[in-house]
């Protein structure tokens, strides 16, 4: 097959790209940067130059990398503007705009099928079942990235698909080699602002990078047409055995952290985030809705649907993804 994918020079689209290219597809990648343009015809694939900030102008011209489309039997659509805080309006301009206006060009160059990259915490915030599965109503989510991502979901969903089929998928916390939350992780555990909740109890899930390109692969032939489905290792479980041997790769110890019980972690939360939330504050308070969320509520996503619809085996462990990393 050959496929068009954004976001090809990141952390998950780079690796994606590797496993396209192993499995003997094409790929073309979007490029903006001369670093970007490196990275994708290093690993394999074939660079358009663009940029999806193109896809925001208001007039009726559109850039001429979409001709490329045509020539795609998929679009993978990696690529987002991902931060923990800012307005709605940030992540509709960076993120929904765009989107809707790749999934319409999309359609009409005939592609296939189209895999959005989306996330699981769309049904973090008001939605506070420990598992959830693709018919738990999401609630509302406590972020704006999250809550413009599942109307993004919802808008393609709705969306006249032509003969261009749409599969969605839900990562939860992603990690692996080469990703870049874990030195700011590590900045604040080794600057002593680091804390569990309820002494890091509370049931976390995640998915390593290599299975959720796996998944992203099934993705191109299987599953159902508007089609959502989460997807994780399978292996949920309390945060501090996960976050504490993830930690430890980079060398930072965790086992002296201190713990704040949920009862006053939670309103001291709300009140952070409603206060800088007013002032209009650029950067997130130490303490948010959504890290309480993350650390202090059990939560996993029942990922039965993509093993039974897409096939889905997760086969990367957390003891072999952090091996990998302890030697990289």
């Amino acid at each position: 097959m050959k496929i068009f994918i954004t976001g090809g020079s990141g952390f998950v689209g780079g690796v994606l790209v590797h496993r396209l290219i192993a499995e003997g597809h094409e790929v073309l990648a979007l490029a903006r940067s001369g670093s970007s343009i490196q990275r994708v015809r290093a690993a394999g694939a074939e660079p358009v130059t663009g940029d999806l900030h193109d896809l925001r102008r208001t007039d009726s011209t559109a850039p001429s990398w979409l001709a490329q489309l045509r020539e795609a039997d998929a679009v993978v659509h990696v690529a987002a503007h991902m931060e923990f805080w800012g307005p709605d309006s940030l992540f509709e301009h960076a993120n929904h705009v765009p989107t809707v206006a790749l999934h319409a060009a999309s359609v009409a160059a005939g592609v296939r099928r189209f895999v959005l990259i989306s996330a699981a915490s769309v049904s973090t915030g008001s939605q506070r079942l420990p598992v959830v599965d693709e018919s738990t109503p999401e609630g509302r989510p406590n972020i704006a990235y999250s809550r413009v991502k599942l109307a993004t979901e919802r808008a393609l969903r709705e969306a006249r698909g032509g003969s261009t089929e749409l599969v969605v998928l839900r990562p939860p916390f992603i990690w692996g080699r080469g990703m870049a939350t874990i030195d700011e992780m590590a900045e604040v555990a080794e600057a002593g602002r680091f804390a569990w909740i309820d002494h890091g109890r509370h049931i976390v899930d995640f998915v390593h990078v290599e299975n959720l390109a796996g998944a992203t692969i099934l993705a191109l032939t299987r599953g159902r047409h508007g089609g959502v489905y989460y997807v994780t290792d399978g292996t949920p479980i309390p945060i501090r055995d996960f976050l504490t041997p993830l930690l430890a790769t980079r060398g930072v110890d965790l086992s002296r952290s201190r713990s704040v019980p949920l009862a006053m972690a939670a309103p001291m939360a709300a009140m952070m985030d409603r206060t800088a939330r007013l002032l209009r504050r650029k950067s997130a308070p130490p303490l948010t809705n959504w890290l309480v969320s993350f650390t202090g509520r059990d939560r996993s996503y029942d990922i039965t649907a993509a093993r039974t619809e897409l096939g889905y085996s997760p086969d990367v462990t957390l003891e072999k993804g952090l091996a990998e990393m302890s030697f990289s």
